[in-house]
């Protein structure tokens, strides 16, 4: 096995924590308590987890918008105000970045317009169908009844995914997502003794900023009307009994500025990421940088699976309780 500082970290310093960190250098004692963190997690094996993703959330618009319900789950866990996403700042490079634990200049996706069959870049290893190696594909190649799902409305989304690691999808026409919310509370219901990944997305709140522009109360209603329907979900979840054991990652792919974005402003490449659940810190601030690269990486720790190679993603030890 290749020595790399995660596996000395796992490996190296084990027996240092039976032993404590008072009598150890200051940088070695930080080593130590990060690799107990890691080990913390990894007694925590996930049972369900669900993407809540909308697109187009600014960090400004996330703090002005009245979400009550976003705000009381957000509060079980971790919130970061300082997560960056990749360049270019769209749509399909960065959500395809959140589930690949890779930026485009790993997986290929380097703008909306990218098709199996259509691309600029090629990603730096595929799959025999030619797609690089989403969290979808990981966690079913290893996690033993993995049920996996993917909800969006908008078309291009999907296409960087392999569906054949995918157990159900639904896309829904006109920036409909309601149906999708119902959707995926059955199917959580259904695979309940199972492990689980659900992909909850929706565009309209990123389709407002562009109409009538980013910050503007059309937009800021578009969040908080999302709020409201992912309160209906939650509390669906408590009454199924679903709740209590899963954990919640509540994702965004870029902010905007004005009737769009794309561009390297704060306003477009700052964004909110937060994380609630079993062994994740309650009540807590990011303060260190992060980046939606992560995300997958996370995912992965979350389910006790070893990320690829080629992944660039981190999974931030401060999340852990």
């Amino acid at each position: 096995m290749e020595i790399t500082r995660r596996n000395f970290l796992k490996k190296g310093l084990a027996g240092t924590l039976l032993l404590g960190t008072a009598a150890l250098p200051q940088p070695l004692a930080a080593m130590a308590v990060e690799a107990e963190n890691a080990l913390k997690v990894r007694k925590a094996k996930a049972r369900r987890v669900v993407l809540i993703s909308l697109d187009g959330i600014s960090l400004a618009g996330f703090r002005q918008a009245k979400t009550p319900n976003l705000d009381a789950l957000l509060a079980e866990g971790v919130l970061s105000e300082q997560t960056r996403i990749v360049m270019p700042s769209v749509t399909l490079p960065n959500w395809t970045s959140h589930l690949t634990g890779s930026g485009p200049e790993q997986h290929g996706v380097v703008d909306n317009g990218w098709m199996h069959s259509k691309f600029k870049l090629p990603a730096v290893v595929t799959d025999a169908e030619g797609y690089y190696p989403s969290v979808f594909t990981v966690l079913k190649d290893n996690v033993k009844g993995m049920k996996t799902a993917f909800y969006y409305n908008w078309l291009n989304l999907v296409y960087p995914y392999n569906q054949r690691y995918l157990d159900e999808v639904s896309f829904l026409k006109n920036d409909a997502y309601v149906p999708n919310y119902e959707k995926a509370l059955d199917f959580l219901a259904e695979n309940r003794r199972n492990p689980t990944l659900v992909f909850l997305y929706s565009v309209h709140t990123d389709h407002a900023g562009h109409k009538y522009k980013w910050m503007s109360p059309e937009y800021i209603r578009s969040i908080e009307e999302a709020d409201v329907e992912i309160g209906k979900f939650l509390d669906r979840m408590k009454r199924e009994g679903l709740y209590e054991d899963a954990h919640f990652m509540f994702l965004t792919d870029h902010g905007g500025i004005g009737h769009g974005h794309g561009g390297v402003s704060v306003d477009e490449m700052v964004v909110p990421w937060g994380i609630t659940g079993p062994g994740i810190a309650k009540g807590k601030k990011m303060t260190e940088s992060s980046n939606t690269v992560n995300t997958a990486s996370v995912l992965l720790k979350l389910f006790r699976v070893e990320q690829p190679e080629e992944w660039t993603g981190e999974v931030p030890q401060s999340i852990f309780e």
